[in-house]
């Protein structure tokens, strides 16, 4: 196992993300309906993520293992492989997103119970939940807060 490291997202690294991030939703949210196709799924983030976030990969060797997308004051993406989970991946990866932004603002699934405790070890307060009508999955939803420390 190596050392685990992060470095900023090439975007002809867009079709790997978007596996990664269609492969981990299946394994840890799959009580999710599988709203679009790998294309869609590519299309979003060449179209999208990768046009309006900064994206960033988490890497142990030369493997991406995990990737967050942000914007100003909101965390849009943090996936992790499951194989992967434990290894400091994820916490590299939110550690990137709070160093670049004084607060930061996510939605998560309710269900989601191990991203939702992740994000409260992390500082992270619980703001608001929801029905999940304002979601295309319909699944309820929880959105955190997270505003750096001020002396």
């Amino acid at each position: 196992m190596s050392e685990i490291g992060t470095r900023r997202a090439r975007p002809q690294e867009c079709g790997e993300i978007a596996r990664l991030h269609r492969a981990v939703r299946a394994v840890c949210l799959p009580y999710l309906p599988d709203l679009h196709t790998v294309a869609d799924d590519l299309r979003y983030f060449s179209e999208h993520v990768f046009r309006e976030d900064e994206v960033w990969v988490a890497t142990e060797g030369e493997a991406v293992v995990g990737y967050c997308a942000f914007r100003p004051g909101w965390l849009d993406h943090l996936y992790v492989r499951p194989e992967c989970h434990g290894r400091g991946a994820g916490t590299a990866l939110l550690d990137l997103a709070k160093r670049r932004n004084a607060e930061l603002q996510l939605w998560t699934f309710q269900r989601n119970d191990r991203a939702r405790r992740f994000y409260e070890r992390n500082g992270f307060v619980l703001m608001e939940l929801t029905d999940g009508a304002g979601n295309e999955e319909r699944e309820p939803d929880a959105r955190y807060l997270w505003k750096e420390a001020t002396e």
